[in-house]
């Protein structure tokens, strides 16, 4: 009867730990692989917000897309072109009015906290004059690879690849994560059958020296 159970006992703890081996493999990834990073930035940017509550394209913020290598991060220029105008939420403003009408007081301007960074580091004050010297908003690079792969946006983008293939649903981002592995044959894979992403008459070189030179 003893060994009847001791046998039990190791047959349970071999089980338990071939299933704690087997979730631990399946934590593990290869050196570059940063799925998931998600760093904060030095302004909050809502990409749910903006490209997809509001549906703002991406090449107008990432307008380099198109013509160069890398996609580009937006001058801070681009963020004026609606937020000289646009300070804060719409719920924030509202609720200044409501307040406002309530205190029977003029409406005071609303400017959101992240704005505001976006004012300081152009070098402004929240009524939009300068109070400053303009500085560079040092934004965190998310989706990298190595210093011997060559990659090129336009190339992809002009071959109409959507955005999501390599970067996931950032419409649906409060912050944006790296998504994808962004490894070899991650890359290889979909030059091998670009029309699994919906891509067609392409053929995409499998050559070694069209991504490393």
């Amino acid at each position: 009867m003893s060994s009847r159970i001791t046998t039990v006992f190791l047959i349970i703890a071999v089980l338990f730990s071939f299933l704690v081996i087997i979730s631990k493999l399946a934590l593990f990834r290869l050196p570059g692989d940063n799925r998931g990073y998600e760093p904060e930035q030095p302004i909050a940017f809502s990409h749910r917000l903006h490209a997809g509550e509001l549906e703002m394209s991406c090449q107008y913020c990432h307008s380099e897309a198109t013509s160069s290598r890398h996609a580009g991060i937006p001058a801070a220029s681009t963020c004026m072109n609606c937020h000289s105008v646009i300070t804060a939420s719409l719920g924030a403003v509202r609720a200044e009015e409501e307040a406002a009408a309530k205190e029977k007081r003029a409406v005071r301007p609303v400017v959101s906290q992240e704005l505001s960074k976006l004012y300081q580091a152009l070098g402004l004050d929240e009524q939009m004059k300068r109070a400053g010297t303009p500085r560079t908003v040092n934004w965190i690079k998310i989706h990298d690879v190595p210093d011997f792969v060559y990659f090129d946006h336009r190339a992809h983008v002009n071959a109409e690849v959507k955005c999501q293939s390599c970067h996931g649903p950032v419409e649906t981002m409060e912050r944006v994560r790296q998504i994808e592995n962004l490894s070899m044959g991650w890359c290889i894979n979909c030059h091998r059958d670009p029309q699994a992403q919906g891509i067609k008459g392409r053929n995409p070189s499998l050559d070694c020296a069209t991504c490393h030179y």
